[in-house]
């Protein structure tokens, strides 16, 4: 499934001079900034458990093209992410002339990781030249890029979101109903639960995962207020709004399993328990007197509140490595090491956020079309109209 409207490309290696991302499809006129992007970047490099690379990485944008004093102007924006950590692997990781003595190819595969079936599939035998480019270093490129479209949602008042449930084994119940307000919450938290007073639990949690010589996964949620119902469509299988959310939030690096809604839970409930009965206002319009569905209806949003639940692995680099193979010798060894984080959730939640931005900003312009931002707001407000009167 490609995007229809909205195209992005990522590129650059995790220890390479930086990270670049191309995207094209955003109308002209559209307000933005470094400053706005770089609080995204900042947002994701948060959180207890993170390793040593948050401490050498500050993650700035630079744009590149497609914004002139301060507004797009409808060409590709390329963005540009320098890598700190460059400077100690400009040797190992140059692009030109022959490996020097101190550069040691990498090859006991981590289970888990991409470094084996990726060596395979593109005959590396040096598996640095895969988990480069499949390291989670990645990310930040697509939070700078969800935030050039979160920036664009703003403009008709859709505010996206996110909240982590539980790291491994320590959850708590969630307290707070309102969406926006968990999102709030989780951002006075280091882990980015809606309940700070929680944090030295999780933290408590964590040390004693790292003492271990283990990681952790767990769960995040994220969501989008203010959706117009309408976005995607039902009539072909990659058009439905409900399968873009679940291939964007599959596509980061580590998550294996995606609900929307009830999700895996409605299984279990009657239909009479699950489907979200519709009411009619004057004022409001049409509502739903619950949210089960998570906001979609067919592979159609339908004006509720867009609710995702996902779920990341442990991360696959431990302290204490798990049996694999040399790759050239086949002989038994345990895998190899990468400087890694020992929990990542609150940061890919982070990343979650940006996915799902870049989905129903793609939608949105495939519903609306229009080049530039005073185009597409009036055909916005014609649009709402007639959900309105409907």
């Amino acid at each position: 499934m490609s995007l229809r409207v909205l195209r992005f490309l990522t590129a650059g290696e995790s220890h390479g001079r930086g990270l670049t991302a191309v995207l094209e499809g955003i109308p002209a006129n559209l307000d933005i900034s470094t400053e706005y992007i770089n609080r995204e970047l900042q947002r994701r490099q948060r959180g207890y458990g993170r390793g040593g690379r948050m401490k050498i990485e500050k993650d700035k944008v630079e744009i590149l093209s497609g914004v002139r004093f301060g507004k797009t102007i409808g060409s590709p924006i390329t963005l540009w992410i320098e890598n700190k950590d460059w400077k100690n692997w400009e040797d190992k990781m140059a692009v030109e002339g022959e490996p020097t003595e101190s550069v040691v190819p990498f090859k006991r595969p981590r289970p888990g990781h991409a470094d084996l079936v990726g060596g395979i599939k593109y005959n590396q035998r040096d598996l640095r030249n895969i988990l480069e480019r499949a390291s989670a270093r990645e990310t930040a490129a697509r939070v700078a890029i969800g935030a050039v479209c979160k920036r664009f949602l703003e403009e008709f008042g859709i505010r996206v979101g996110s909240y982590v449930i539980n790291i491994g084994e320590c959850s708590f119940p969630l307290e707070e109903k309102d969406l926006l307000k968990r999102h709030e919450l989780a951002e006075q938290s280091e882990l980015r639960f809606p309940d700070p007073s929680k944090d030295e639990e999780f933290k408590r949690y964590i040390d004693s995962v790292r003492e271990k010589g283990e990681s952790a996964g767990g769960m995040f949620e994220v969501f989008a207020v203010g959706v117009p119902p309408g976005l995607g469509s039902h009539i072909q299988w990659d058009r439905r709004i409900d399968g873009r959310i679940a291939q964007a939030m599959m596509s980061i690096q580590a998550m294996k399993a995606v609900e929307i809604g009830l999700g895996v839970e409605s299984a279990t409930r009657l239909g009479s328990e699950v489907h979200d009965e519709i009411g009619y206002d004057p004022e409001r319009g049409y509502f739903r007197y619950s949210n089960n569905l998570g906001g979609t209806e067919g592979g159609i949003t339908n004006g509720m509140p867009i609710l995702v639940r996902v779920t990341m692995k442990p991360i696959p680099t431990l302290k204490n490595p798990l049996r694999s193979v040399d790759i050239d010798t086949k002989e038994e060894l345990s895998a190899g090491k990468e400087r890694t984080d020992v929990v990542a959730v609150p940061a890919a939640s982070v990343v979650g956020e940006a996915m799902l931005a870049i989905v129903l900003t793609d939608a949105l312009l495939e519903k609306l079309g229009g080049d530039f931002m005073e185009e597409v707001k009036s055909r916005f407000e014609i649009y709402m109209k007639h959900v309105k009167s409907f």
